[in-house]
C-alpha cells in the first residue's frame, strides 16, 4: 500500500495535534475498563505452608524428683540422686549440698528448713549459732548427734539441701520440688519420732498454714510417724522468753522416747 505525501503530512499533523492535547500514549482499539481490571482477583501463587516450631513442654520437676527417688533403696543412692538433681535453681548458688548429719540409725530424726551460711560452707546442717543451741537443748534430754547408740543419737536433715539467697524462707515451688527427696529420706531412716524445727518444716510435712506457735505442744503424725513441732533455735536466740515453752516440748519428746 502506497501512502501519498499529502496523506502522510495530514496524519502527522493530526498526531501532533493529539500529542498537544495530552494523548501521548498508544492505546488499543478497544477501551480498557480500569475499574473492572482492579476488581479481578489476583491469581494465587503457591506458597509454602507456615513453619510451626515445636515448643518444648515444661518439665514437672516435682514429678521428676519423685521418679528419681523411687529407685533409691538406701541413703547412699538417695544422696547421689540429690546431688545429681539439677532442677532446683538454689543448687547453682550453693557451695555444698547439705544432706544430713548424725546417726541414721537414731530414734529421732530432726528436720529443719534450709542451710544457712555456716552450713553451706561446711556441708552439714545446724552447725552455726542456732545449731550450737540445738545441741545444748538435745544434750539436756540426753541426746547427741555424735552418739553411736540409736537411743541417744539424733539424725538431722533439712527440707531444702541448698542455701536460699540471703537466708530467705524457702519458696513454695522450691519446697514442692524437693519434698519427694525429703519424704524418701524419712522412709529410709524410719525414725521412732520426728522433731520438726521451725515453720517451713512444719508447714511442709504437716501440710498446714499454721505456725509453730499454734502447732507446738502436741503430737502430730507424718507418714505414720509421731511428729513434734518445736521453735527454731534461731527464733529462741531472738526470743529467749520462749525457751520455757521449748523446754516443755523437749520433755514431751523425752517422755515419748522413754515409753519405748
Amino acid at each position: 500500500m502506497t501512502i501519498e505525501p499529502q496523506e502522510y503530512h495530514e496524519a502527522l499533523a493530526q498526531l501532533a495535534w493529539q500529542v498537544e492535547l495530552g494523548a501521548d500514549e498508544a492505546i488499543g482499539e478497544v477501551a480498557v475498563n480500569r475499574y473492572e481490571e482492579k476488581a479481578k482477583p489476583k491469581p494465587k501463587t503457591a506458597t509454602a505452608p507456615p513453619v510451626v516450631e515445636a515448643i518444648d513442654e515444661p518439665v514437672d520437676m516435682s514429678a521428676e524428683a519423685a521418679r528419681l527417688v523411687a529407685g533409691c533403696g538406701d541413703l547412699v543412692a538417695l544422696r547421689a540422686a540429690l546431688e545429681g538433681f539439677d532442677g532446683c535453681a538454689l543448687k547453682r548458688g550453693a557451695r555444698n549440698t547439705v544432706f544430713s548429719d548424725g546417726n541414721p540409725a537414731a530414734s529421732v530424726m530432726i528436720i529443719g528448713e534450709a542451710p544457712g551460711r555456716d552450713e553451706d560452707i561446711q556441708g552439714k546442717p545446724f552447725i552455726g549459732r542456732s545449731g550450737q543451741l540445738l545441741d545444748k537443748m538435745l544434750a539436756a534430754i540426753g541426746l547427741n548427734r555424735n552418739a553411736e547408740s540409736p537411743e541417744e543419737a539424733v539424725y538431722i536433715t533439712n527440707v531444702l539441701p541448698w542455701r536460699p539467697p540471703q537466708n530467705r524462707d524457702p519458696l513454695v515451688d522450691e519446697i514442692a520440688m524437693m519434698k519427694p527427696f525429703l519424704m524418701r529420706h524419712i522412709a529410709l531412716v524410719k525414725p521412732r519420732a520426728l522433731l520438726l524445727v521451725g515453720n517451713p518444716s512444719n508447714q511442709t510435712l504437716l501440710e498446714t498454714n499454721q505456725g509453730v506457735t499454734r502447732l507446738r505442744g502436741r503430737w502430730h503424725e507424718v507418714a505414720g510417724i509421731p511428729a513434734l513441732p518445736i521453735f527454731h533455735p534461731a527464733y529462741l536466740l531472738r526470743m529467749p522468753v520462749k525457751k520455757r515453752e521449748a523446754w516443755a516440748d523437749l520433755l514431751m519428746l523425752k517422755s515419748k522416747l522413754d515409753e519405748g
